[in-house]
């Protein structure tokens, strides 16, 4: 497994930053890199975005101007929630394996 590959999961980090609100493409691509450090291309981003539209896990809001809004769906909200407990539980069992002994 690659170094930041979950860090680097742009369909995590672009739910992740709906789930602070609604946001259209560059307000997510500027939020999720002030978090995580990473900046998605807008082909990385729009590609993310499609699949996770695809699968019922985010919804375009209604258009201002050129910019679509995203929200995250409850679907997204649960997949999350479940993604960050493991996340929660894979961090514990680290810490403890890794504490000084």
């Amino acid at each position: 497994m690659a170094r930041d590959e979950g860090r680097r999961d742009p369909g995590l980090l672009l739910m992740l930053s709906l789930a602070g609100g609604p946001k259209h493409g560059y307000g997510m691509m500027a939020d999720v890199e002030s978090f995580s450090g990473v900046r998605l291309g807008p082909g990385t981003l729009y590609g993310a975005l499609e699949r996770l539209e695809h699968d019922g896990l985010v919804e375009p809001l209604e258009s201002s101007e050129r910019k679509r809004p995203y929200r995250l769906t409850e679907s997204g909200d649960r997949l999350l929630r479940g993604q960050l407990s493991g996340f929660r539980q894979l961090l514990a069992v680290g810490r403890e394996r890794l504490a000084p002994r």
